[in-house]
C-alpha cells in the first residue's frame, strides 16, 4: 500500500516540477521581450518578471524537483515488481537525466538574466521551451508502455504535431502579413 501512495504523490510533484519547466521559459521569453521596450516599460515588465520567475522558479519548480527525485527511487525500492536493471527503468533514468540537464540549464539562464547578460533571443528560448514537452512525453509513453518501440512511436507522432503546429504558424503569420 506504501507503494501505491508514494507513487500518486510522486505523479504530483512531477506535474508541479513540469508546470515550472513549462512556464519557467515563457517567463524567459517575456523578459528578454521586455527588454527591448522603452522605458520605463521596460523596468516595470523585468522587474515583474523577475518576481515572477523568483516565485514560481523556487517557490514551486525547485521544491517539486527535490520531491521528485526523492520518491522516484523509493518507488522502485518499495516496488516488488520493478528491478534496477529493467531496460525501460534505465531509459526512463537516462531521459530522466537529460530533464535534469534542461532543469539546471533553465536555472542557467535565470541566473545569467538576473545579471542582465542576455545570452538567446526570444525566438532561441521558444525553441528550448519545447523541450520539456519532448521529455514528458518520452517519459510517459515509457513507463506507461514500458517499451522503448511505443516511446518512440509517441515521440515520432509528437515531432509530426509540432512541424504541422509550426508550418500552420508560419502560412497564418504570412497571411496575417499580407
Amino acid at each position: 500500500m506504501l507503494y501505491l501512495y508514494l507513487k500518486a504523490i510522486h505523479i504530483i510533484f512531477i506535474v508541479t516540477w513540469f508546470a515550472g519547466l513549462f512556464y519557467m521559459p515563457r517567463l524567459l521569453i517575456y523578459d528578454v521581450e521586455a527588454r527591448q521596450k522603452p522605458e520605463p516599460e521596460s523596468s516595470i515588465l523585468v522587474n515583474q518578471f523577475r518576481i515572477m520567475q523568483k516565485r514560481l522558479w523556487f517557490g514551486i519548480t525547485w521544491p517539486s524537483f527535490v520531491l521528485t527525485m526523492i520518491l522516484g527511487p523509493w518507488i522502485v525500492i518499495e516496488a516488488e515488481h520493478i528491478q534496477w536493471t529493467d531496460r525501460w527503468l534505465v531509459i526512463k533514468l537516462g531521459l530522466v537525466a537529460g530533464l535534469v540537464i534542461y532543469h539546471f540549464s533553465l536555472q542557467y539562464i535565470f541566473r545569467q538574466l538576473g545579471k542582465n547578460l542576455l545570452r538567446y533571443t526570444s525566438n532561441q528560448l521558444r525553441l528550448w521551451n519545447e523541450v520539456a514537452t519532448l521529455f514528458l512525453v518520452s517519459i510517459v509513453f515509457l513507463v506507461i508502455l514500458k517499451s522503448e518501440l511505443d516511446m518512440l512511436y509517441g515521440l515520432l507522432g509528437l515531432l509530426a504535431l509540432i512541424a504541422v503546429l509550426m508550418l500552420a504558424i508560419r502560412i497564418y503569420k504570412r497571411i496575417r502579413q499580407k
